[in-house]
Order: structure tokens, then sequence, then C-alpha cells
């Protein structure tokens, strides 16, 4: 079996796409669809949760996705969320499975999960920021055995814009993980929360020294997620807090420079990242 993260830097191949075929499209909102890319015969995607790859289509352009599929899950295949934002999105919004895309990746620094194991975790995802954090979820959940607790604190703007739905509905029906729901603008229908994702972190009690925190979300989110796992009512230690800063890449292998931050170049060293190391470095967040 080829892997594709066999490629190396120094091998042209990280620079061509592989054209793959889309296996299943499902709408998961307005905006949002989930592509589910069968490998090629012969390949195996073997990505860590919380990496990326690049999605492209022939003469129209490419951009960066997160796997939202779980490496414990459909080795022949995986999944990618994608919203509808420009030019290349709305393409893809428009195929059909049985289409073909071009494929580069994986690409990136996953999370660490195998220094998570043993310990508790609490996932605290904002609207889009679901897409990458449910690869990870989804292993915790398929190796139970091997953490601590589960808390998933999850918010979205209003019930419509709220994804995986089915995913949503399974954790929150499982006696081992401890599941919460928010939304800023509640429609008639809503009956649950309501308020932005930090009104959910006064709902659960943590012990700090066993607590792995990750969370991805728009920009503006980290900082008042990171005033509460921080707080003197968490306190959950910088280098146990984690981050995806996904939304600032571009080429995928450092040469663009679109996603550098001082010295960091996001889509090789990162995108996920503990808060110990990019706490100095102002553009990060």
């Amino acid at each position: 079996m080829r892997l594709l993260t066999q490629i190396t830097q120094q091998d042209q191949s990280i620079y061509m796409p592989i054209q793959m075929r889309i296996a299943d499209i499902q709408s998961l909102s307005e905006h949002e669809k989930l592509f589910t890319i069968k490998l090629p015969p012969g390949l195996t995607l073997s990505h860590v949760p919380g990496q990326f790859v690049e999605v492209s289509l022939l003469g129209i352009g490419e951009a960066p996705i997160s796997i939202s599929s779980s490496p414990s899950r459909s080795p022949g295949a995986f999944e990618l969320c994608i919203r509808r934002v420009g030019t290349l999105t709305n393409a893809l919004h428009n195929l059909e499975p049985g289409d073909m895309i071009g494929i580069r990746g994986p690409f990136g620094n996953g999370f660490p999960i195998e220094s998570f194991r043993g310990k508790d975790m609490l996932f605290a995802p904002g609207g889009l920021g679901i897409a990458p954090l449910r690869s990870l979820i989804n292993q915790v959940l398929d190796e139970r055995a091997d953490f601590g607790r589960v808390i998933i604190l999850y918010g979205a703007r209003c019930p419509s814009e709220l994804l995986f739905t089915n995913d949503l509905t399974e954790w929150a029906a499982r006696s081992d993980v401890e599941f919460h729901v928010t939304v800023d603008r509640p429609d008639k229908n809503w009956d649950g929360n309501v308020g932005v994702i930090t009104t959910l972190f006064p709902k659960v009690q943590i012990y700090a020294p066993d607590t792995i925190a990750v969370t991805c979300g728009p920009p503006v989110m980290y900082r008042f997620v990171l005033m509460e796992l921080l707080g003197k009512d968490m306190g959950v230690r910088e280098e146990n807090i984690w981050l995806s800063l996904e939304r600032r890449m571009k080429c995928g292998v450092g040469k663009c420079g679109h996603c550098q931050v001082n010295h960091i170049y996001v889509c090789q060293q990162g995108p996920c990242f503990s808060y110990a190391q990019i706490k100095h470095l102002d553009e990060a967040l």
C-alpha cells in the first residue's frame, strides 16, 4: 500500500493532485455539504485528526480543507465538510457523486492524540469549527476505553447552522459523553440552551490537571473560550489547551507564505497548536 503521507517535500508529488472520485454528497445546512471521497486502489490517507488536504478543480483553483472523518473509520474513504464561500467552493457544491476532484496531502501536524490517552477530554467547537474536531472526537469515542471523561460543548449561530446533526444526536444519547449545545439566535422550535458557547462552561466541572481542552472556531471565539479555560473556575494548563488555526492556510507546503505568523508556517508546524506554543504570537489569534 502506498501511503499518501509517505510523500516528502523532496518529492514533486506534493505539488501534483491525485484525481479522486466523489462517492457521496450530503447537505448539512444551507451553506455546508459533506463530501465522501473514495481513495484510489492502492492508496490510503493515513491521516491524523486535525490534518487537512488541498482540494482542487482544474481551471478553477485549489483550497485547504480540514478532514472531518476519523482515521479509525472507513479506511477506503474520507470526508470533507465544505462551506460554500467563493468560486472554488461554489463549483464544488455544484458537483455530483461520481465526479472527480484533485487531492493533495494530508498536510500539517494534527492533534497529538497519543499524548491525550488516559486524560479527560473537553471539546469546545464553534460553528464550522466542529468539522476538524469531529475527526478527533470520533476517534476518541471509537477508542473510548483509552480516555477519561468526554465533554462536548458545541455552539452555533442558529439551529439551522448546527452541523453533523446525526453525530450530535448520537453523542447526546451516549451515557459516557457529557454533551451540551447552544445557539445564539433560537427559532420558535428551539427549546435548548441560548447564548454563545462560553455560556455552556459553567454547566460542567473538570479536574484541570487531568483535562485536555480542544477548541476550534471563528477567530473571535478563541479569546473568550481561552478566558474560560484559563480562568480560576477551570484553570486548564496552557500546554493542555489545543487550538486549530486552519483558517490561515493556502498552499499547504510552506511556499506561499500566506499562513506565516512570525517565524511559524501554520501549514507545516500546525494547524494544531497548544496555547503554550502560540500565546506570545500576537497575530496567531
